[in-house]
């Protein structure tokens, strides 16, 4: 796949790139000579001199893009193309922020990746989905499968104050808006509707472009005093947002009639130190999680005065930092990750009891830096590390007796699916939310999107 596009606005440039490169993909001419042997980082024992390759049989899709800045944070924009897609090519939609050299540089940049398509597989016919439910043959559109057709990227540029530490979006009376939270200590409000016409039309990219990215904030909070990470709006009370700093402190913003916010003054504090990930229930109105530096997982209930809201409370859930959590929809699980590389599945009916984690993991060889639940299946997650792995773990799985002698020779947990590489320091993962499957991941060495057969 070659290099489609490239759009130089405010000093950033994003394209999709060549995931066949000589660097990616190894010579196939030895193949029937030489043994392949799965690779499972930490677990296997290899040489210096050995050629890792990609198997591309393990995926159904995959592409990547680069932005000229590296993008430590992302969303994935819920779009009208409707639920449960499936057919190829794919079109996607994302907001995500920079984290820049220079601050005046940075941006807010809503993307438009189409014409994203499924991978060839050795053998398979041109048109013809090698699928065999004969009701799946709409995953490859035979009249869009020439050679010369590649993915398209069409970006948008908002100019943003300041690194983007991390970036969240929702919808609020039918307009896409995103909160970002900015290294120089503001947390900032977005209306993304004008930028996301600019990816649609050429008429409307053109007046965009002719405004350079002067899009205005609807609202910014400088209560923090501080820079923070957490960030998460409220699935269940539109316009309700959290956001807490490396200082302990959480506020909880509420929308008021005018389409303001009115952003209480009073920290939710319990925490010792910073807080590095919120949560929202995805079922409880007033009710949030929260993790931190000072290894706690804590749930508090906003109907409390802020002093008083802290009502369960799990103290060293991790050897050493708490970076990340993620609250299942439909389960009272939730999933951390620490600094010790360690994901751990907690059960909320057991935190008063103080019981241990359901389950642990130690996959990872580094901190953990994104954990998510899958959108539709309960018991599936993605998880992503700073030791350039994404795994997929399905909770619901046990080991296969007759794979004993196969998971000896590389001894991993029966409920891990998947690991996906070939990223630098990946910061970010997300399940899309309306095709099933699909994930898209932020390094520092640009974005992967990708869809396995594991899931």
């Amino acid at each position: 796949m070659a290099s489609i596009e490239e759009e130089e606005k405010m000093g950033s440039d994003v394209e999709f790139v060549d995931v066949e490169s000589d660097e990616a993909i190894a010579d196939d001419d030895d193949d029937d000579e030489e043994e392949v042997v799965p690779f499972v980082p930490g677990k296997s024992n290899v040489d210096e001199d050995t050629e890792m390759v990609q198997d591309d049989t393990a995926y159904v899709m995959y592409h990547q893009a680069q932005t000229g800045s590296p993008c430590l944070s992302f969303d994935i924009i819920k779009d009208q193309l409707g639920d449960n897609r499936s057919r190829f090519p794919l079109t996607t939609y994302i907001v995500a922020g920079t984290q820049a050299d220079r601050a005046h540089l940075n941006s807010v940049i809503v993307m438009r990746m189409s014409n994203l398509k499924k991978l060839k597989q050795p053998g398979e016919e041109e048109g013809k989905d090698d699928d065999d439910d004969d009701d799946d043959d709409s995953l490859i559109d035979s009249d869009e499968e020439d050679e010369g057709e590649l993915p398209e990227l069409n970006t948008a540029m908002i100019s943003h104050l300041g690194g983007v530490n991390r970036i969240r979006g929702t919808k609020l009376h039918g307009k896409q808006i995103a909160a970002t939270w900015s290294d120089t200590g503001s947390v900032n409000v977005w209306n993304l509707e004008s930028a996301l016409e600019s990816v649609e039309s050429q008429e409307a990219a053109s007046k965009f472009s002719r405004d350079e990215g002067r899009v205005p904030p609807l609202f910014s909070f400088t209560g923090h005093q501080t820079e923070g990470f957490a960030l998460d709006w409220s699935p269940t009370v539109p316009g309700t947002l959290a956001s807490g700093d490396c200082k302990k402190n959480i506020h909880i913003w509420k929308m008021e009639e005018g389409g303001t916010w009115r952003v209480d003054q009073r920290p939710y504090v319990a925490h010792s130190e910073s807080i590095e990930d919120i949560q929202w229930s995805p079922n409880e109105k007033t009710v949030f999680a929260s993790c931190s530096v000072d290894k706690s997982i804590r749930v508090w209930d906003i109907r409390a005065a802020p002093s008083k809201a802290c009502m369960l409370t799990v103290e060293n859930t991790h050897e050493s930092d708490v970076n990340v959590i993620s609250w299942n929809k439909t389960e009272p699980f939730i999933i951390s990750g620490g600094d010790d590389g360690v994901i751990n599945v907690w059960d909320l009916r057991q935190f008063q009891q103080k019981s241990p984690p359901i389950a642990k993991f130690k996959q990872h060889t580094a901190p953990i830096t994104s954990v998510e639940w899958h959108p539709i299946d309960s018991t599936v997650f993605a998880c992503s590390g700073a030791d350039d792995q994404i795994t997929l773990w399905d909770l619901a799985l046990e080991r296969d007796p007759d794979a004993e002698a196969q998971d000896q020779q590389v001894d991993v947990p029966p409920q891990l699916l998947f690991i996906h590489q070939g990223q630098t320091d990946i910061k970010e993962c997300h399940w899309h939310p309306q095709i099933p499957g699909v994930i898209i991941s932020t390094a520092l060495s640009g974005f992967n999107i990708f869809k396995t057969i594991s899931v």
